[in-house]
C-alpha cells in the first residue's frame, strides 16, 4: 500500500473541520472491545493492502472481505461488523446499492464508501443511502485507521475536496429555497377560484359542474390547469396550498 492514499478530512473535534455530528464521543478513545471490519473492494489487492495496514492497529479487527456489493450483503448479514469499508464501483453490484441492503440486515453497521470516484452524485447518493462515511483513495493509510475510529465514535468523515462539494450544494439547496419563497403564488383566474373552492368543500367534478353550469370535462380541465399552475399532484393539496398562501379563504 505504502502512502498511496492522501490527507483525510478530519473529525469534529479535531480542529480539522470535518463533518460530525456530535453525539460520539472523541476519535481514539479506547474500547473493551476491537471494532470490527469488513472490507469491500472489487480488487483482491488492493482489500490486501487494507488488511495489512489495519493488522497493526490493536483496536481494529479485520473480520471479512468481499469483492462486490452483493457478497457484502451476505458477508455484513453473518458477521455483523461494526463498519463496512466498501468501495462505490464494483461489479454486479455497486457499494451504493449495496448500502440500503447492508442497513436492513446490519442496522448497527455504519459504512464508509473508500473510493476512487469524486463525483458528487455519488457522494449525494452515498449519504442518501446511508453511508456515514465517503473518502478517497488518495488518503494515507495511517488515516485510514482514524477515520474507522471516528465513525465508530459516532462522527462522519468526508474527504476535504467532497465536503466542499456538499457545502456547495448545501448553499446552492438554501438559494433555491429563498428564491422560491421569492416568487408570487400563481395567479388563478376567477373561475379556477370558484372551481378550488367548491373543490375545497369536498364536491366531486360532476357536482361542481351542475354548480357552476359547466361541463364536466371543463371542469377537469380547471382541476388540471390549477394544479399545473401550483404544481402539486392532488386536489387537495391544491386546497391546503391555496388556504396557507391565502389563494382563497373559506368560511
Amino acid at each position: 500500500m505504502g502512502d498511496s492514499f492522501g490527507p483525510v478530512h478530519g473529525g469534529a473535534d479535531d480542529g480539522g473541520g470535518g463533518v460530525g455530528d456530535g453525539s460520539g464521543t472523541d476519535a481514539g478513545v479506547s474500547r473493551k472491545e476491537p471494532i470490527r471490519v469488513l472490507v469491500v473492494d472489487d480488487h483482491a489487492l488492493f482489500r490486501r493492502g487494507l488488511e495489512i495496514v489495519l493488522a497493526h492497529e490493536e483496536d481494529i479487527e479485520v473480520v471479512g472481505e468481499a469483492g462486490d456489493g452483493a457478497e457484502a450483503v451476505d458477508k455484513a448479514a453473518d458477521l455483523l461488523p461494526d463498519i463496512v469499508l466498501m468501495d462505490v464501483r464494483m461489479p454486479r453490484r455497486g457499494g451504493i446499492e449495496a448500502c440500503t441492503s447492508i442497513k436492513e440486515v446490519a442496522p448497527s453497521a455504519k459504512i464508509i464508501m473508500l473510493t476512487i470516484s469524486d463525483e458528487e452524485a455519488d457522494l449525494y447518493d452515498a449519504i442518501k443511502a446511508g453511508a456515514t462515511g465517503y473518502l478517497l483513495k488518495e488518503i494515507s493509510t495511517d488515516e485510514v485507521a482514524t477515520a474507522i475510529r471516528a465513525v465508530a465514535d459516532g462522527q462522519s468523515q468526508i474527504s476535504p475536496s467532497m465536503a466542499s462539494k456538499l457545502l456547495t450544494e448545501f448553499k446552492s439547496m438554501i438559494q433555491r429555497t429563498d428564491e422560491r419563497r421569492l416568487v408570487p403564488a400563481p395567479r388563478l383566474t376567477d373561475r379556477e377560484l370558484e372551481v378550488l373552492k367548491l373543490v375545497a368543500t369536498g364536491m366531486n367534478n360532476r357536482d361542481i359542474a351542475k354548480e357552476l353550469f359547466i361541463s364536466e370535462n371543463t371542469v377537469k380541465n380547471h382541476v388540471r390547469n390549477i394544479l399545473e399552475k401550483l404544481q402539486l399532484h392532488s386536489r387537495m393539496e391544491a386546497v391546503v396550498y391555496a388556504m396557507r398562501e391565502k389563494i382563497l379563504e373559506i368560511r
